[in-house]
């Protein structure tokens, strides 16, 4: 099959190209770097043209109340070039329980995006992956100081880059779901005691304060962000971390 990836650059885009070229399927990544812009539209006509499957791994610049515009523009460019050169399946990458946590602006355009494509012309499929073991600096570094990190006790069920990738070329490769594919890692901790493993692991002394209202994820309720029945993924943090 010959399938167009959008964002086919990035941490997921990239892998999703390798996997799907191993797989034997003609996988061409687009972005920015290659002309392609889903907000102006450049290039989009051409790179979805004569696709199979259209790969949506694009995303908004900002977590804030800027990213429901860019879901929503992103995703008007995409099925109308996708209707318009007869692609049969378009698949994006979601969160687990982002319909859950109506605070975040960035949670509530992914629900968007989701709605977006559930709703158009083309034949999809959802994605839903719990939080990147590899994200897992970056939301250190939100509430961090020379001395401490501060973190709530919201569970977590991290899940490695690779095996997101994984499951969107698995996904993409098969017939379209028209539904919601869930996948998680096979461990669930409370955040702060994963903050603690990972500053334990690098050798970094500061100290992990458990604070429920630290960072994004302290105005998540209760466990929505895993999912004891999704599809589990085998890599378990500490040996991601080694």
């Amino acid at each position: 099959m010959k399938i167009a990836v959008l964002g086919g650059t990035g941490l997921i885009g990239s892998q999703v190209v390798r996997n799907l070229a191993a797989a034997g399927h003609e996988a061409v990544p687009h972005s920015k770097s290659t002309g392609v812009d889903v907000i102006g539209g450049q290039g989009l006509d051409k790179a979805v043209a004569g696709a199979d499957v259209v790969v949506n791994l694009t995303n908004s610049p900002t977590f804030d109340e800027a990213s429901p515009a860019f879901f929503q523009t992103s995703m008007d460019n995409l099925l109308a070039s996708a209707k318009k050169g007869g692609v049969g399946h378009a698949v994006i990458l979601s969160i687990v329980g982002a319909d859950q946590v109506p605070e975040l602006d960035y949670y509530r355009a992914k629900v968007l995006q989701e709605e977006i494509l559930a709703a158009g012309p083309i034949p999809y499929s959802i994605v839903r992956a719990t939080q990147f073991m590899e994200f897992m600096d970056d939301v250190l570094s939100w509430t961090a100081d020379d001395s401490t990190v501060r973190l709530p006790a919201t569970p977590i069920q991290p899940i490695a880059a690779k095996e997101v990738a994984a499951a969107v070329a698995e996904v993409a490769a098969g017939a379209p779901l028209n539904g919601i594919h869930n996948i998680a890692g096979p461990e669930i901790f409370p955040l702060d005691e994963l903050g603690r493993i990972t500053l334990s692991h690098k050798g970094d002394n500061r100290t992990v304060v458990t604070d429920p209202t630290a960072g994004m994820f302290g105005v998540v309720k209760g466990d929505v962000l895993t999912d004891r029945n999704a599809h589990l993924a085998p890599t378990r943090y500490a040996d991601w971390l080694s």
